[in-house]
């Protein structure tokens, strides 16, 4: 890296509203930024469309759409013939949630971190307004820097990898006032697990309720465009 030149950071782009403020916090903390994104064949691959316009928008300088089909494995709303709930956000773990996902994802992270001389990984879980999927709560977040120290050859000589949470304890309220305070359109986002024709979010899956809910509660327009309620 060439002296007095910023530092670069992994960022996973999802092309969801918290990855999208997540990278943008990233830019913000003077941080040159490689996007990330994983095409896991799910359901709503949409997102990866928005992914692409988020990180051109925040002048990433590298953007890798990484094909990784997970309906392989299958276990999940969105990797498998299962349908999306629409019932509202209920308790425990819903089946939307994607078998590993985060643990995968960082793990493909830390490869490029290493390869390109990154020591900083950006990544925009919430254990707040959530679904209360397990890969997104803080304890998650420090064990894996703690396996990226020791299964890592930069780790093992003791430069050390840094995982970013910047979304860990905000409300989706917050994240909202976030995103709008960074200047960001976050109609170009994506949150729906379930698409409707049109290029619509359903409105009704719990991504999409906590989505509305979030800029309710913080008292500003929502750019998303949702389908008619029937």
């Amino acid at each position: 890296m060439t002296e007095n030149r910023p530092p670069l950071a992994i960022v996973l782009l999802s092309g969801g509203l918290d990855s999208m403020v997540s990278a943008a916090l990233a830019r913000e903390g003077g941080f040159r930024l490689l996007a990330l994104t994983i095409d896991y064949n799910q359901r709503h691959r949409i997102e990866i469309e928005a992914a692409g316009r988020i990180a051109a928008a925040l002048g990433a300088e590298r953007h890798i759409v990484l094909p990784l089909d997970l309906r392989g494995f299958g276990g999940s709303a969105l990797t498998a013939e299962i349908e999306v709930p629409k019932n509202g956000v209920g308790e425990g773990i819903p089946v939307t949630y994607v078998p590993a996902r985060n643990t995968i994802f960082l793990s493909l992270a830390l490869g490029w971190a290493e390869a390109a001389g990154a020591r900083d990984m950006f990544i925009g879980v919430n254990a707040l307004d959530y679904s209360g999927y397990p890969d997104c709560r803080p304890e998650f977040v420090a064990q894996f820097e703690q396996l990226a120290a020791i299964a890592t050859k930069a780790g093992d000589e003791g430069d050390r990898f840094t995982v970013h949470a910047p979304l860990q304890h905000m409300t989706k309220a917050d994240i909202a006032r976030e995103a709008d305070r960074l200047g960001l359109d976050a109609g170009m986002s994506w949150s729906c697990y379930d698409p409707v024709p049109g290029n619509m979010h359903c409105g009704l899956c719990d991504s999409c309720r906590l989505r509305a809910r979030g800029y309710a509660e913080a008292g500003l327009l929502d750019p998303t465009l949702y389908a008619p309620v029937q």
